[in-house]
């Protein structure tokens, strides 16, 4: 132990710490203080060089955690040779002061109470949505999420565990994980590109694990995002989220992992990012598995550091391995249609968290087409404006695209639309059969009297729908009874039933999660 940590030590109530920092926790205060490390992606080994450290945390954290981090302070060396916070004598030292936060409040603590489900983590992938919404996006930080620049932060990481990883990975399997992340670099380096040139390339966070989420109350707060380095930060938005993807499946949770992908996919239209989110979860898990293996090989670590360390490494590197693998529930596209207000969009969000599945709304891929907010009313009068024939067929192009985009990494997906010509849903089917995949279409049916009282109570509130009680009469007019499907292919559900009865009646019909796997 250093004199620094042995002094500031005596004053903390607890203390605690990572692999580049001290954490000491003082009352309602923690001061972070940065140890005088050099792991090659980052250097600490001078107090000029930790300074700067500690006041490029405080401004980028401001970001997700703006009350918290409360500035850069000295740390001193008093008269008898003690380490102070602040104090009169000579800075030696710096640290990131913050606000103390509750541990029951830290998300993977939450997780382990059984206090973090579905309705917690669609909130965390609103925040992240926003939040990479209003991050920098150039073409400065687009050359980190070319091919290229991946490329050489995968060889590093290689590079640095080379025998290493044989610690916790037989050969067959270490290798066995550095040829899938290359061969995969190789094999799609027009997707990242094209990532790269359409903007999804940002100034991130670049550590989005749960351990660093805190919910107080309504708030959502996220801590230590990374400030060493850039290249480290600046990267895809869907590297970004794979981090806490990634985490979430680590903590023996992939429904919540893949109900994260799609939440944030439904918030942002970004359902182009399926086809790269496994490379970039089996990247993120070497990387958490590259420190934990440096930690269990620190011969200055304490003992119970180095046993949790060891058993970290082995899991992070076998989930590296995992990520290449399909997923245990076999693929199928869903089209759920019907008429306005029968239901559709509340079945699609919890048939979508109860399969794994994200879902793909009309109305949300017509607002982003246009620019326009997802809440934002587009009415042009019936059958025209943004509702006219000719862009509603782009609309239902676009989603059958980006089923397309999901269905490729091995994953199901649904199609939530109305679906009322015959056409519309052999469109889909063919999507399905051109992926290999089964073609289910459920039939939301409700007394149109109902349909009509929720619209009556929609026109007086914020809605992502623009069907209303005007166009609906003609809607039933135009709707086409479904003949062109096979039985096994229409699966009809009556939507005044409560929407779990609904979905576990589906239960044999789709693909959904086993009831012990979902916590």
């Amino acid at each position: 132990m250093s004199h620094l940590e042995r002094d500031l030590t005596d004053r903390a109530d607890r203390v605690w710490q990572t692999h580049i920092s001290w954490v000491f926790g003082v009352g309602g205060d923690v001061f972070k203080v940065k140890k005088p490390v050099d792991f090659g992606f980052l250097d600490f080994t001078t107090p000029e060089l930790r300074r700067a450290a500690c006041e490029a945390e405080c401004a980028l954290n401001v970001r997700l955690a703006p009350d918290v981090y409360r500035g850069v302070v000295p740390i001193t060396l008093d008269p008898s040779g003690r380490h102070r916070v602040g104090g009169d004598g000579p800075a030696v030292d710096w640290a990131v002061h913050m606000r103390r936060l509750a541990e029951s409040d830290r998300a993977d603590e939450r997780l382990a109470a059984g206090r973090l489900g579905v309705p917690e983590i669609d909130r965390f992938a609103t925040r992240i949505a926003a939040f990479h919404g209003a991050c920098r996006a150039d073409p400065a930080t687009a050359a980190f999420g070319r091919a290229d620049a991946i490329r050489a932060n995968v060889v590093e990481n290689f590079e640095q565990t080379r025998g290493l990883v044989e610690k916790f990975l037989s050969p067959a399997e270490a290798a066995e994980v550095e040829r899938w992340q290359l061969d995969f670099l190789d094999g799609n380096a027009a997707l990242f590109e094209a990532r790269a040139d359409a903007g999804r390339v940002r100034d991130g966070h670049g550590d989005l694990r749960l351990e660093h989420f805190y919910l107080e109350g309504d708030a959502i707060r996220v801590l230590d995002g990374i400030e060493f380095n850039e290249r480290f930060r600046f990267g895809d938005v869907c590297a970004d989220l794979a981090f806490l993807s990634m985490d979430l499946a680590w903590h023996g949770r992939a429904d919540l992992a893949e109900r994260l992908l799609a939440t944030y996919a439904r918030e942002t239209s970004d359902y182009d990012l399926f086809p790269l989110v496994d490379f970039y979860e089996s990247y993120r898990a070497y990387v958490r598995g590259k420190i934990s293996a440096m930690v269990a090989t620190d011969e200055r670590a304490p003992g119970d550091v180095v046993e949790r360390a060891e058993r970290d490494a082995r899991r992070y590197f076998l989930l590296a391995l995992a990520s290449e693998r399909r997923s245990l529930l076999p693929p199928t596209l869903v089209a759920i249609g019907g008429p306005i207000a029968s239901g559709k969009s509340t079945l699609a969000d919890e048939l979508g968290a109860r399969m794994g599945a994200p879902s793909i709304n009309t109305d949300r891929i017509r607002k982003h087409m246009l620019g326009a907010r997802a809440t934002e009313k587009l009415y042009d009068g019936s059958w025209a404006g943004a509702y006219d024939p000719e862009f509603t067929e782009l609309v239902y192009e676009e989603v059958d695209r980006l089923a397309i985009a999901v269905l490729a990494s091995g994953r199901s997906v649904i199609l939530d639309a109305s679906f009322r010509s015959r056409s519309l849903r052999s469109n889909a089917r063919a999507v399905a059969r051109a992926a290999g995949v089964p073609f289910r279409f459920v039939e939301c049916v409700l007394d149109p009297r109902i349909c009509k009282a929720r619209l009556r109570v929609r026109d007086t509130q914020s809605s992502v729908s623009d069907g209303r009680l005007e166009i609906f009469d003609d809607f039933l007019k135009r709707w086409e009874p479904v003949e062109e499907l096979a039985p096994e292919e229409h699966l009809v559900v009556d939507t005044s039933r409560d929407v779990e009865d609904v979905v576990e009646s589906l239960r044999g019909a789709l693909p959904l999660w086993p009831r012990e796997l979902t916590g």
